[in-house]
């Protein structure tokens, strides 16, 4: 969750289509440049030990646009495809 937060902080879309699942993944990914990620708040995690297949993270990102502070509130879900976690959806 946190090196994908820092993909859309430092716009690198080419490792978020990297990170997220096959089955969800869009072609392209338009990242809007007018954002500035600046925070995130991890409130919980579930699953995603080494031994289980999927995992939940419910965060807050933080971000300002046009000099205003705005957040992003959700509740993730990850998958591990080929050893690898790759986001899922969210709920």
């Amino acid at each position: 969750m946190r090196s994908r937060f820092a993909a859309f902080a430092v716009g690198n879309a080419g490792y978020l289509l990297d990170s997220w699942h096959p089955t969800t993944r869009p072609q392209v990914l338009d990242l809007d440049d007018t954002l500035d990620w600046y925070r995130l708040d991890v409130h919980s995690a579930g699953g995603g030990t080494p031994f289980e297949r999927t995992g939940e993270v419910m965060f807050t990102a933080h971000y300002r646009v046009d000099g205003e502070r705005a957040k992003l509130r959700e509740h993730s879900r990850f998958e591990r495809v080929d050893g690898e976690w790759k986001y899922l959806d969210a709920l």
